[in-house]
């Protein structure tokens, strides 16, 4: 049976979705997805360099173990930086609206990225290669900070209530593609060229690479209306938000209910719900798509292409994970389809590694493509809109973006550092990684429970939705 549509929810002539044309929707959509393809891209461009060749780029060749220790630790170094760029933009992006916002995010993340391909190496400047490329990821952070969740948001104000999960699921899917992508051009750098030269120069191909997709994304966002629904809260006036004294003053004048109950009643649970839920997709993330690179390369001593490779071939099976989990969502209910999603993937944890430790090129890529789309992909479909959609109109992107990129830093930044030293120290046992990933979950699992159901509420509300 499915969830039916809560009170509110539907859009009526007057709505302020209803305001914008097919084609300001589509807009929407194609710059959500170009400010996450290119975010993740990045990304994941970065972390299968770290898995790769940084720690023979950047770091000294002294202690092999430890630089690539080190390497991991540069890729978690961007995540420091997200939760102040969330602060920053997404205060900015309540206030005055998401548009501008989000060209500047998107120019800030491309620059930094693009500059990472013309640093100096170790060998070429010593301690003050690595010191610049973690200034860059510092850089990237700040900017990709406010990046997904003011797409997330953009996307689920212009959505049709009852088609949220799979409008909003093209984040996840730029999410998808730009993994894909960077997966792809770094098998093909793999393929076309010896492992000597893409240490020596070939890795910086990419990165430089990355400028043309930003510069369209660029063009694209120019070109965006702002968020209908920022443009109707009653919060907003002259296309500026009311501080909360005016707010409330004006609530009051007007009898507006809703905004005087969303002042006085603070957001604890919905905060929390919103923290263990990015925080489940965020640290099974930082584990597969960022750590089990490593350790199929280094640990189980696989050819450095079959990481990328894998990759590709599981982010391929996104292309129908990520909508299909959205269109389940708006279906049967977000909550409900969390709970089947985390305990799937509590279900498939153990098998799924054990295929990856076989060493078997064919175990390897089954093993990865089940829980990759299961417990990331499938979860960042539901995620994207769910916490935008859980959150009140006044203070939604900043909500959104503080509770994503802290979870994130703590989870996605951390976890893959503590799964090498944790491998290192159990001798290379894929144990320490089957726990991890069981910790991630079950996060998850425990805030769908708790919540109450969340999906298709009225995203004009001023009030969190628990």
């Amino acid at each position: 049976m499915s969830t039916p549509r809560p009170v509110g929810a539907e859009e009526t002539s007057s709505s302020p979705v209803a305001k914008r044309s097919v084609g300001d929707l589509a807009r929407a959509a194609v710059s959500g997805w170009l400010g996450t393809a290119l975010e993740f891209m990045d990304f994941q461009l970065y972390s299968l360099a770290a898995a790769l060749v940084f720690n023979q780029v950047f770091f000294s060749s002294s202690d092999p173990a430890m630089a690539v220790v080190l390497a991991m630790a540069t890729y978690g170094v961007g995540y420091v930086a997200r939760p102040l760029g969330a602060l920053f933009f997404a205060r900015i992006g309540d206030r005055i609206g998401r548009k501008q916002v989000l060209f500047a995010t998107i120019l800030l993340m491309g620059a930094s990225t693009t500059l990472i391909g013309v640093l100096p190496t170790y060998e070429q400047a010593g301690i003050i290669a690595p010191t610049l490329l973690v200034a860059l990821r510092l850089a990237q952070g700040f900017g990709a900070g406010a990046e997904i969740s003011g797409a997330g948001v953009m996307l689920a104000e212009y959505a049709p209530a009852e088609r949220r999960g799979v409008i909003a699921s093209l984040v996840a899917l730029g999410t998808n593609c730009g993994t894909l992508l960077a997966s792809g051009i770094w098998a093909l750098l793999l393929f076309v060229m010896v492992e000597e030269d893409v240490v020596a120069w070939g890795w910086r191909i990419p990165f430089i690479g990355s400028a043309v997709i930003m510069l369209f994304a660029l063009w694209v966002r120019f070109n965006l209306k702002e968020s209908p629904v920022f443009e109707e809260r009653s919060d907003v006036v002259d296309g500026r938000a009311l501080s909360r004294d005016e707010m409330i003053a004006l609530a009051t004048k007007t009898g507006d209910i809703r905004t005087l109950e969303a002042a006085e009643r603070k957001p604890f649970k919905a905060v929390v719900v919103s923290f263990l839920l990015r925080f489940g997709q965020a640290g099974n993330s930082g584990m597969i798509q960022t750590y089990l690179i490593s350790f199929i390369t280094v640990t189980l001593a696989m050819e450095r292409g079959v990481g990328p490779e894998i990759v590709i071939i599981s982010s391929l099976f996104g292309f129908l994970t990520i909508p299909l989990v959205g269109l389940l969502g708006d279906r049967f209910g977000r909550r409900r389809m969390y709970i089947v999603m985390t305990s799937l993937s509590l279900a498939l944890v153990i098998p799924s590694m054990l295929a990856i430790d076989s060493r078997e090129v064919g175990w390897i890529i089954v093993g990865y493509a089940i829980i990759h789309n299961v417990s990331v992909l499938g979860l960042a479909s539901l995620e994207n809109i769910s916490i935008p959609e859980i959150f009140g109109a006044r203070n939604r992107y900043t909500l959104t973006a503080i509770v994503r990129e802290i979870a994130a830093i703590i989870a996605t930044g951390i976890a893959p550092v503590v799964a090498a030293a944790w491998v290192a120290a159990a001798t290379g046992s894929i144990v320490p990684v089957m726990v991890l990933l069981g910790v991630f979950t079950l996060s998850a699992l425990i805030a769908a429970i708790w919540a109450p159901e969340w999906t298709g509420r009225d995203l004009t509300d001023p009030r969190s939705a628990m």
